[in-house]
């Protein structure tokens, strides 16, 4: 007679049949295939190319340049400072203002204020448009003459200069983002509260929790990994705005940022292996802050 011992011994010695092999091959294989021509590929192609002079034309003409592209970016372009900054602000306002603003109407819509069907819906709207679409919109609205100043009654001969003004178009162009991205982060917050166990929060009402010491005590532990995934795309969405200013600007010398700077020294007149170079400082800017915070929470899980 077969132990169980016995018969898991025999369960771990299963071989997988041909067709098993070939969909477990398929299914691993291939998207990292993919990621790896896509991705890591050109990743690594870029970092060389970050320590070279090229035109862009000829492969003959690449000459080696070291860390020059890197001192000419840190020394000799105020551009790139300005863009550090607007990108800081950038990440700043999204943790600070926006990101809660979308977790706290997730909650709320979670229990289930009157009209919450209605701000989910009006919220989840942005969400499906691009940030190129959303930048095409607010430009038509916002423009001299547009709708907006329409309302106000602006015509445009005494238009007030929304995008032109260094006081407000920085304002305006990270309350554009936060349309969507409140939104982003409430379809996020939302469907990690439908897991959370109802009878938690009821007895902890019954106990005498307040609203708050409910949100403090058990849903923000009980929503960790959500919490996680939302400060790496808090971060990553701050780091590659590009759409939303390109459209409404399109140059990067108005409203300065890291990915502008990328495309226009790689895509813009008189290519520049600079764009190689700021395309490796935005990587590093991006990885090691979102590897240092997975560490820091899946600390115990890696020893």
């Amino acid at each position: 007679m077969k132990t169980a011992a016995t018969i898991k011994k025999n369960r771990s010695r299963r071989t997988l049949s041909k067709s098993d092999r070939f969909t477990l091959s398929a299914f691993v294989g291939i998207p990292t295939l993919l990621q790896i021509i896509l991705l890591w590929i050109p990743a690594v192609v870029t970092i060389v190319l970050s320590f070279t002079y090229w035109n862009g034309i000829r492969l003959q003409d690449i000459r080696w340049a070291g860390f020059q592209n890197y001192k000419t970016i840190l020394v000799n372009e105020p551009l790139f400072y300005q863009a550090l900054k607007n990108n800081g602000v950038w990440l700043l306002f999204f943790i600070l203002v926006a990101t809660p603003l979308g977790i706290l109407l997730a909650y709320q819509i979670d229990r289930g204020i009157k009209g919450h069907a209605f701000y989910e819906s009006a919220y989840y709207l942005p969400v499906v448009l691009s940030l190129a679409v959303i930048g095409i919109i607010w430009n038509f609205m916002l423009q001299p003459g547009g709708f907006v100043q329409g309302l106000m009654g602006l015509d445009i001969g005494n238009a007030i200069s929304i995008y032109g003004n260094p006081k407000i178009n920085t304002w305006v162009i990270l309350g554009i983002a936060s349309w969507r991205h409140i939104g982003y982060i409430m379809l996020l917050y939302l469907s990690g509260l439908k897991s959370v166990d109802p009878a938690l929060k009821e007895a902890a009402a019954i106990d005498g929790a307040t609203e708050w010491q409910i949100f403090r005590k058990i849903i923000l532990p009980t929503m960790q990994p959500v919490n996680i995934i939302i400060v790496v795309i808090t971060l990553i969405e701050s780091l590659r705005a590009f759409d939303l200013v390109y459209i409404i600007y399109g140059s990067p010398t108005i409203f300065p940022l890291l990915n502008l700077l990328v495309f226009q020294n790689f895509a813009g007149q008189g290519i520049s292996m600079k764009g190689a170079a700021y395309a490796v400082i935005l990587l590093v800017l991006c990885i090691v802050p979102i590897v240092t915070y997975l560490r820091i929470n899946f600390k115990e899980d890696l020893k």
